[in-house]
C-alpha cells in the first residue's frame, strides 16, 4: 500500500510558496489541506493560489481542501517608512491613522483609544515588544517601552484581557466570506471566537449564501477558552492558535489548555489543528531545534488531527523541507508504542446518542486491534461514519467512499481519512464485491489475500445510519 500521511499536516501559502512548482512540491512532501491567510495579500493574490491548487487537484487526481483564515479583530500597526528602533524606558504614541505623522505611530483599528486603560499592557509583534500604557489624551496612547525591539510595520497588537469593542467579522472579512464562497472554499478560519454566538453568526451568513463551506474556530482569547464547550459544540473544527493565545494568556497555561481542547474536541468528533511556532526555527534554519519536535510530536501524541505550518512554508528559507520534516516526526510517532490506537474516548462513548453506530465503531476498533486489517472502507453518504471512526484512532488507514466531492475533500483534515470516489453502484453481491476488489487494488494498492473491512448502511449503501460491518478479503 501506498505511504499515507496519518496525521494531516496544513502548511500556509505566502511568497515563498506561491508557485504552482512550490504549492505541487509541498503536496508531495506530505501537505494536506493548504490555508490561505487573508491578512496579508489581496484576492488577485489568493485567487491565483486557489487556481493553482484546483489545477493540480486534476493533474494529480486527488482533492486538495482549502483553509481561509479570516483576519478578525487583529490590531496592527500601519505602514511605517522604515522600522522605528524601541528603546527602554523611552515614551511613544499611538493613535488610528494610516501613516506615521508627526512622531505619532499609526494604527488600524479606530476604537483603540477607546479601549485601553492606564496602566494596561500593550504587546506587539507575538509579544516581542512590551509596552504600558501611561495616558490616553484626545484619542492619542501614550505607552511606556518595557523592552527593546525593532517596530515593523503591520505587525500584529495584543492587549491581554481586554475585549474590545470591535467586532468578531471586520468588514473586511465579510469581503473575505463573499470572496470564499464564490471560490467554494472547504474551510473558514474564524479568529479571536470568544463565544459561541460568533461562530453562529458566520454560521448564519454563509447559510444566507447557500454555502457549505465549514468553520474553524481559532481559540486564541481567554474568553474562548472559558466558553470552549459551547464553541466546540457549533464548530466543525477547533484550532488551537497559540501564537494569540500565549499573549493572551500566561504562556506556562498554554500546554494545558492545548491538551485540554485537543481532549474536548476529540470527544465531540471535532477535527482539531494545532498551530503556531511548530518549527518555527525553519524560517531560517535547515532543520529545527530538539524542542520544536518534542512539540509536534507532543501535539500528536496528544490527540490532534492536523498540525499547522504557518510562516515556515509562508515566507521561510526552506518551505518544502518544513513540510517535509514535519512529515517525518508525525510518522515515527504514528509508528510508536506511545500513541493510544483502537480506542474511542470514554467520554465520546459515553455521550454518543447513536448506540448502535458507536457499538460498530468500537467494533472495528477491536477487529483492527486484533487482526491484520488493511484497510477501513466506510461507505458514506454524509460523512459521519469515517469522522466517528477518525476519533477511535485507528491503526488502519479509513477510506470513505462518498459520491460528494465537497465531503471528500472536507474529510481529508481527518486524522486517518483518506477519500474515494466510487465510479460504481455501491452494494454488496458477489459481482459488487469483485468490482470492489478490482478499484482497491487500482487506488490504494492492495493485493490478492489483504483483509478489509467494509462499513456501511443496508439496504442502501449510502442513505441511512451506519448498521453493517463486513471482513472482506482481496481477491485478484
Amino acid at each position: 500500500m501506498q505511504n499515507y500521511t496519518i496525521t494531516k499536516i496544513v502548511a500556509t501559502l505566502g511568497p515563498a510558496s506561491c508557485t504552482k512548482e512550490k504549492i505541487r512540491e509541498l503536496l508531495h512532501a506530505g501537505v494536506t489541506m493548504f490555508r490561505i491567510n487573508s491578512s496579508h495579500g489581496d484576492e488577485n493574490f489568493h485567487k491565483q493560489n486557489i487556481s493553482y491548487i484546483r489545477e493540480i487537484e486534476k493533474e494529480e487526481n486527488t482533492l486538495i481542501p482549502v483553509l481561509l483564515d479570516l483576519q478578525g479583530p487583529k490590531i496592527r500597526i500601519g505602514s511605517l517608512p522604515a522600522p522605528i528602533e524601541l528603546k527602554k524606558g523611552e515614551v511613544i504614541k499611538f493613535r488610528h491613522q494610516k501613516e506615521l505623522s508627526g512622531g505619532i505611530i499609526p494604527v488600524d483599528y479606530k476604537g483603540m483609544a477607546d479601549d485601553v486603560c492606564i496602566g494596561e499592557q500593550i504587546l506587539i509583534d507575538d509579544g516581542k515588544i512590551r509596552l504600558e500604557v501611561t495616558d490616553v489624551q484626545n484619542g492619542i496612547i501614550y505607552a511606556e517601552i518595557q523592552t527593546d525591539g525593532l517596530l515593523k510595520q503591520r505587525k500584529g497588537i495584543n492587549i491581554p484581557g481586554s475585549t474590545g469593542s470591535i467586532e468578531v467579522l471586520t468588514q473586511r472579512d465579510l469581503e473575505f466570506v463573499d470572496f470564499a464562497v464564490k471560490n467554494e472554499i472547504d474551510y473558514l478560519g474564524l479568529s479571536f471566537v470568544r463565544e459561541a454566538g460568533d461562530v453562529v453568526k458566520l454560521r448564519e451568513i454563509l447559510a444566507s449564501k447557500n454555502s457549505t463551506a465549514r468553520i474553524i474556530s481559532k481559540i486564541e482569547k481567554p474568553q474562548a477558552v472559558e466558553n470552549i464547550d459551547e464553541i466546540i459544540d457549533v464548530s466543525d473544527g477547533i484550532m488551537v492558535a497559540r501564537g494569540d493565545l500565549g499573549i493572551e494568556i500566561n504562556t506556562e497555561k498554554v500546554p494545558i489548555v492545548q491538551k485540554t481542547i485537543i481532549r474536548k474536541a476529540n470527544q465531540n468528533r471535532k477535527a482539531v489543528i494545532v498551530a503556531t511556532q511548530m518549527l518555527e526555527s525553519m524560517i531560517e534554519n535547515a532543520i529545527p531545534t530538539r524542542a520544536e519536535t518534542s512539540d509536534v510530536a507532543n501535539a500528536i501524541l496528544d490527540g490532534t488531527d492536523a498540525i499547522m505550518l504557518s510562516g515556515e512554508t509562508a515566507m521561510g528559507n526552506y518551505p518544502v523541507e518544513s513540510a517535509g520534516m514535519m512529515k517525518k516526526i508525525a510518522d515515527e510517532v504514528e509508528a510508536s508504542r506511545f500513541l493510544s490506537r483502537d480506542k474511542f474516548p470514554r467520554q465520546m462513548i459515553e455521550a454518543e446518542q447513536n448506540s448502535q453506530a458507536m457499538a460498530i465503531g468500537m467494533s472495528i476498533a477491536d477487529m483492527t486491534k486484533k487482526m491484520d486489517v488493511k484497510a477501513v472502507i466506510a461507505l458514506t453518504g454524509t460523512g459521519f461514519t469515517p469522522i466517528s471512526l477518525s476519533e477511535g484512532r485507528l491503526s488502519a488507514p479509513i477510506f470513505a467512499c462518498c459520491p460528494n466531492s465537497k465531503i471528500r475533500r472536507a474529510l481529508k483534515l481527518y486524522r486517518g481519512v483518506y477519500t474515494l470516489d466510487l465510479d460504481f453502484e455501491p452494494k454488496i453481491d458477489t459481482g459488487a464485491l469483485k468490482t470492489l476488489n478490482e478499484f482497491l487494488i487500482k487506488e490504494i494498492g492492495l493485493v490478492h489475500g489483504d483483509t478489509v473491512i467494509i462499513t456501511g448502511c443496508l439496504p442502501n449503501l449510502l442513505v441511512g445510519g451506519t448498521n453493517f460491518i463486513k471482513i472482506h478479503k482481496i481477491e485478484a
